[in-house]
């Protein structure tokens, strides 16, 4: 009987934590800007950081120049600097713009680091090799908290 109680108890808590986070077809965009954080716990900017420099991660730095990760190298020119990131837009706007870019800036070739439908699969054409279920997201809810928090430190001095 214990045992089934702390399963149970385990079980609506690990649930509970779950259901926080909002699923990549369930994000609000206003404007492109999303405003309710997507695992309703807040960012860890370090974190971030390691997220925007690692190129298993997020690799940011590869199309934007970050003078705070100044010892990553290969720092890109295609996208802008993010240096100052945190002054130019607010934290609902850096949401959108990591989680799906091309809804402020059409034509952005930057990934929908949150989006999981609505693409063109041609793999099987060309290698044979192209997934056939659900895709996943490019970063994790929590990754995308995780990049807002470090970009909303990038403030102009």
């Amino acid at each position: 009987m214990k045992t089934t109680i702390l399963t149970l108890a385990a079980a609506l808590i690990g649930g509970a934590a779950w259901a926080g986070e909002t699923a990549p077809g369930d994000v609000v965009y206003a404007d492109g800007a999303v405003e309710a954080s997507l695992t309703g716990t807040p960012g860890d900017a370090a974190n971030g950081a390691m997220v925007v420099g690692s190129k298993k991660h997020g690799n940011c730095v590869a199309c934007h120049q970050v003078s705070a990760l100044a010892d990553v190298p290969f720092h890109g020119e295609i996208g802008p600097s993010l240096d100052g990131a945190g002054s130019r837009w607010t934290e609902a706007e850096l949401r959108g713009l990591v989680a799906n870019a091309k809804l402020t800036f059409e034509g952005s070739m930057m990934p929908s680091f949150y989006r999981v439908d609505g693409y063109v699969r041609p793999g099987n054409a060309y290698t044979g090799k192209a997934p056939d279920g659900p895709l996943t997201p490019l970063l994790s809810a929590q990754e995308i908290e995780d990049v807002v928090a470090f970009l909303a430190t990038l403030k102009d001095e």
